[in-house]
């Protein structure tokens, strides 16, 4: 039999770098639909936007993982392994922030990587809808909604089989995917795929700034405007009885959060936790604009979304919170608001009783709990009704979600697709002159 291909992809997020292998059996036809994941490796540090004063050590940070790939990729398959790095929000931010200095961390990646015998095709940043649009492929597919295996040995696209929808959330942006009940009215948020002979039109909005980590940022910053005393930072989100020093440097330190009024040189702050879930929620609901302006229906902050529809699931940070919260189970919702409630009122001294192996995050989970419920219904409208429709999920046929494989699968041309077509409606006229010349 022949020996199966393998394919490496870097997602590289916001706030850490993860490797992804995959394999797939080289004498199938196209490889349709049998790729798997052999292994994953978490780059140590944070992510390469992080890099952006010292780029040389973007690169560095990636050697441990390829090294680790070289193991387990045999020697002559090496050198036809695709390979890719998908940077996402964080290269986003830095890019808008500095492109120089994003053009230097993203040389830097690319000099690392081709040190080593891959068929490296290329870095790139994702755009928001590319990234939810990826997310959304790689679920349906290892979930076979898209195409399936059949008894007559044949891949076939599954009758009466329902797509699902796709929620991630990162450190610096979060999206939302799925196949809505009607028309998408707003062609902006409209991505049409054609896979595997099946045309999908699907709603698809990446939301930058509102991942946890850039939506706690703000969170902070706003609170900060809020006091009454600069230098001291009442937060109800962090446990009572907990304080941290930050500095100024640091909380103002990315595109997302507005500089102060008054902007003044670097100095420290110190954050004391009050443990209030009330004061918690209303503080994280002001980061929001829920009026919907010119659409009638929307998510928040004006941007056109249909209603949610059919199952959705939930990774990433949503998963990871939820999980900490054992809220993964199907819960409902009255259950996970009491859980999350209880937790935010715990303080700080029998928290580190309670979970001595989780002292670094331990602080912020309430505030990314909190944070995910208000995402959820009062920005993507899930509801009472609806909320059971959420699976929340770190893997699918034991491979990790998010759009890396999506991401691959596209790239390496093993699943029939059509490029993303992002929609854009006609005015009547301009179609009317055009069927007319067609006809002349």
């Amino acid at each position: 039999s022949a020996s199966p291909q393998y394919g490496l992809v870097f997602d590289a997020g916001s706030t850490h770098t993860a490797l992804y292998i995959y394999q797939w059996p080289a004498d199938k036809e196209n490889g349709t639909g049998i790729v798997s994941q052999v292994e994953s490796c978490a780059v140590s540090g944070p992510g390469i936007s992080s890099y952006a004063d010292n780029p040389a050590l973007a690169g560095a940070s990636l050697k441990p993982c390829l090294d680790k790939a070289m193991t387990i990729i045999p020697a002559k398959l090496q050198r036809e392994t695709p390979t890719y790095l998908g940077a996402t929000a964080g290269m986003r931010l830095l890019r808008e922030q500095n492109s120089t200095k994003a053009e230097q961390v993203f040389a830097e990646v690319v000099k690392a990587i081709r040190q080593y015998p891959v068929d490296f095709r290329g870095a790139q940043i994702l755009t928001g809808n590319e990234e939810g649009s990826f997310g959304w492929i790689t679920v349906n597919y290892l979930l076979e909604t898209l195409v399936k295996f059949s008894f007559a040995e044949k891949w076939e696209h599954p009758q009466a089989t329902e797509v699902l929808g796709a929620l991630d959330l990162g450190g610096a942006s979060t999206q939302i995917t799925f196949q809505p009940g009607g028309t998408i009215e707003d062609k902006n948020t409209s991505v049409l795929f054609r896979l595997y002979g099946t045309n999908y039109s699907l709603y698809t909005h990446s939301y930058l700034c509102y991942g946890q980590t850039q939506a706690l940022k703000m969170l902070l910053a706003a609170l900060r405007e809020g006091s009454s005393s600069p230098q001291w930072i009442l937060h109800p989100c962090y446990p009572k009885g907990y304080q941290e020093n930050i500095t100024t440097t640091d909380l103002y330190d990315s595109p997302c959060v507005p500089t102060p009024s008054t902007p003044s040189t670097a100095q420290a702050l110190t954050v004391t936790g009050t443990g209030d879930p009330v004061a918690c929620r209303t503080a994280i609901q002001k980061l929001f604009n829920f009026t919907c302006g010119a659409h009638r229906t929307c998510g928040f902050n004006g941007i056109y979304q249909p209603p949610v529809q059919g199952q959705f699931f939930a990774f990433s940070g949503f998963y990871y919170t939820f999980h900490f919260l054992n809220l993964t189970g199907q819960q409902s919702l009255g259950h996970v608001n009491s859980t999350i409630w209880a937790f935010c009122n715990t303080t700080w001294k029998e928290l580190v009783e309670n979970f001595p192996e989780e002292k670094e995050r331990l602080h912020m989970y309430c505030s990314f709990a909190v944070y995910i419920l208000t995402l959820l219904l009062d920005g993507y409208k899930f509801d009472e009704h609806t909320w059971s429709s959420i699976h929340f999920s770190r893997k699918a046929a034991n491979t990790d979600i998010g759009w890396t494989l999506g991401f691959m699968l596209n790239l390496t041309n093993m699943i029939p697709t059509e490029a993303l077509v992002y929609v854009k409606g006609q005015q009547a006229g301009l179609w009317g002159s055009a069927i007319f010349f067609i006809v002349l």
